[in-house]
C-alpha cells in the first residue's frame, strides 16, 4: 500500500511539473507575442507582370474603391487554384456584366510556396489584369492567418470576403452572406440613426461579419468519420468553446465575410498567424459588439487539404496562447 502510495504521489508530482512547464512556456510564447498584431510587414508596392512595374498598394484604412474583394490565401495550391479561379472569375464578370454599378478584385496571397503557384497566379493576372487579380507574395511560409490578414489589409473592397484556393464552397454561396450582411448593416444603421432608416449609406462603414458555416452537415459526417476522428473533433469544439464562448458552431470553415469597417477592426488587432485566427476573430468580434451571422453555405470535400489531425495540437497550442494572452491582459486591444 506505501508503495503504491509513492508511485502515485510521484506520478502526481511529475503530472504538476509538466503541467506547471507547459504553462509557463504558453505565458511566455504569449508575452513574446504580444506586440505580433502590429508587427505587419508592409506591401509596398503590387506587381503588374504585364507591365513590369509596380503599383501602389492599398491599404484598409484607405477608403474603399471596389465594392467586393475576395481573398485567397494559396500554400502550394498550383494544381488546385486554377479551377477554383476559373469558376471564380466566370461568377464574378458574369455578374458585372449584368450589373455594371458591381465591381472586384481577387486578392492571391501566396504564402510562400515552393511550387507553381506563384506562376499559377501571375499568369491570372495576365488574363484579367492587374486591375482584377493581384498578387501578394509573401516570400516564406507565415501561416493562413498570417496570408488572409496581409490580404485584408490591402484589399479596395466595400465588402472582403476570405475563401479557400481549393473552391471547397461555391463562390455563388457568397451571395448569401452578402444579402444578410446588407440586411442586417441597414438594420444596425437605423437602430443607431433612426432618421437613416430609408436613406442610402456605404456598406462598407458598418461594422458586420458574416460566417459560413458546414454545422448543418456535421451529422452525416460523424457518420463516416472515425470514431477517433470524431472524439478529437468533439475535443477541439470543446476547447474552442472555452476559449472564445458561444455564438459560431463552425468556426473554421475558410467562407468569410466581412464589412470594411469589421475588416479594419479585427485585422488591425489579431495575433494568430495559422489554424486558430478563425477563433480570435469570433472572440474579437464579441469584443467589440461586432454582429455575427453563420450561414450554412455549400461545402464539398476537395483532395489535397493541407489540414490533418496532426493539426489539432497546434490548434489547440494557438488556442492557449489565446486565452492566455488576453486574460492576463498581455495581448491588448486597439479600439481605434
Amino acid at each position: 500500500m506505501v508503495f503504491l502510495l509513492t508511485v502515485a504521489e510521484f506520478g502526481l508530482s511529475l503530472l504538476l511539473i509538466v503541467f506547471s512547464g507547459f504553462l509557463s512556456v504558453v505565458v511566455f510564447e504569449a508575452w513574446r507575442r504580444r506586440h505580433s498584431n502590429v508587427c505587419v510587414e508592409t506591401v509596398i508596392a503590387l506587381e503588374d507582370p504585364k507591365s513590369l512595374k509596380q503599383i501602389p498598394c492599398p491599404h484598409i484604412t484607405d477608403p474603399a474603391e471596389k465594392y467586393l474583394s475576395l481573398i485567397v490565401p494559396a500554400f502550394n495550391e498550383e494544381q488546385r487554384l486554377p479551377a477554383a479561379l476559373e469558376e471564380t472569375m466566370d461568377y464574378l464578370q458574369g455578374r458585372a456584366s449584368r450589373d455594371k454599378s458591381f465591381s472586384f478584385e481577387v486578392v492571391i496571397v501566396d504564402d510562400g510556396s515552393v511550387d507553381g503557384t506563384k506562376r499559377v497566379a501571375f499568369d491570372f493576372v495576365r488574363k484579367y489584369t492587374v486591375d482584377n487579380i493581384r498578387v501578394i507574395p509573401l516570400g516564406k511560409n507565415q501561416g493562413k492567418g498570417e496570408a488572409i490578414r496581409k490580404g485584408m489589409m490591402h484589399s479596395r473592397g466595400e465588402l472582403l470576403l476570405m475563401l479557400d484556393a481549393d473552391g471547397a464552397t461555391k463562390v455563388t454561396d457568397l451571395e448569401k452572406l452578402e444579402n444578410q450582411i446588407h440586411a442586417v448593416a441597414r438594420e444596425e444603421k437605423s437602430i443607431r440613426d433612426p432618421a437613416s432608416k430609408h436613406v442610402d449609406f456605404r456598406i462598407g462603414d458598418v461594422q458586420v461579419s458574416a460566417f459560413g458555416s458546414r454545422a448543418h452537415l456535421e451529422e452525416k459526417a460523424l457518420a463516416t468519420r472515425k470514431w477517433y476522428r470524431n472524439f478529437l473533433m468533439k475535443g477541439f469544439h470543446l476547447v474552442v468553446l472555452l476559449a472564445a464562448g458561444p455564438g459560431i458552431r463552425d468556426t473554421q470553415c475558410g467562407f468569410k465575410m466581412f464589412t470594411r469597417a469589421a475588416a479594419r477592426r479585427l485585422f488591425t488587432n489579431i495575433h494568430l498567424k495559422r489554424w486558430c485566427f478563425d477563433v480570435e476573430l469570433v472572440f474579437l468580434c464579441k469584443r467589440f459588439n461586432i454582429p455575427m451571422l453563420e450561414i450554412s453555405v455549400n461545402w464539398s470535400e476537395i483532395p489535397g487539404s493541407k489540414v490533418s489531425m496532426l493539426s489539432i495540437p497546434n490548434m489547440v497550442w494557438e488556442l492557449a496562447l489565446m486565452s492566455v494572452g488576453y486574460r492576463t491582459g498581455m495581448w491588448k486591444i486597439h479600439h481605434a
